[in-house]
């Protein structure tokens, strides 16, 4: 699957060579938004945005589904209060994410976005680092 600003996906699977004997090779099945719209997509939350001034609700959970969604997110949360896991992964804001997953893109031939700077006081009063 790819995320913005190259929405798509690509499906790879074995499929039989067409002919009497059994060969398999490997095929893909594309799906790219831009190639296949020739247009491109609303920049982050435009869509969401839009619709909030239109009124529509089609993207928004309702709120029977934001009370079934807690009812079943708050046993999880109690028992993680109670008892937090030990081994649980957990890494600070942009960072890399936790130590076992770093290099888990490059191995598989893939880069992603380098993360979010943090911002320290200094930077927050217009000094640089």
């Amino acid at each position: 699957m790819s995320i913005p600003p190259d929405e798509g996906i690509v499906l790879r699977l074995q499929a039989k060579h067409p002919g009497p004997k059994m060969h398999l090779r490997m095929v893909e099945m594309r799906f790219n938004y831009k190639e296949a719209f020739e247009a491109r997509s609303p920049d982050a939350y435009e869509t969401l945005l839009w619709d909030v001034m239109k009124n529509n609700a089609t993207l928004f959970m309702r709120a029977d589904q934001v009370e079934a969604a807690w009812q079943l997110l708050m046993p999880v949360l109690e028992v993680w209060a109670v008892a937090p896991p030990s081994d649980f992964p957990n890494y600070a804001a942009g960072t890399w994410g936790p130590k076992a997953t770093q290099g888990i893109l490059a191995q598989h031939g893939h880069s992603g976005p380098l993360p979010t700077e943090l911002v320290d006081h200094c930077a927050l009063k217009g000094k640089t680092k």
